[in-house]
């Protein structure tokens, strides 16, 4: 499974659009700044938005797109699924530690 997600500093803050295998960890990674670099210069740290694919070309495709994308689509885009611009890590994380449990919640 490939992630392209969309990180936040904070509600209409600044954006960052990455692609990863294990969203999880990645996420994990920008959030304790274990990554030199924009995020960690910018504190962009909150999972706003991600989709999922089985192929890694297109998501690598789908990042370079939404790359390309004005801000405007983009906070569109987020507020379509996360209006609120929650942390989705949280979803993550707490679904991951029920499964995990053997509460197959997901």
């Amino acid at each position: 499974m490939y992630y392209v997600y969309i990180l936040a500093s904070k509600k209409y803050g600044t954006l960052y659009i990455g692609v990863t295998h294990d969203l999880i960890k990645r996420v994990y990674e920008h959030k304790h700044d274990l990554i030199e670099g924009f995020t960690k210069t910018y504190q962009v740290h909150r999972l706003v938005y991600y989709e999922h694919t089985e192929d890694i070309h297109s998501a690598i495709q789908y990042e370079k797109r939404l790359k390309k994308w004005n801000r405007q689509w983009k906070i569109a885009l987020i507020e379509r699924s996360n209006p609120e611009w929650q942390d989705l890590y949280l979803e993550l994380t707490g679904a991951m530690d029920s499964r995990l449990r053997g509460n197959d919640t997901l």
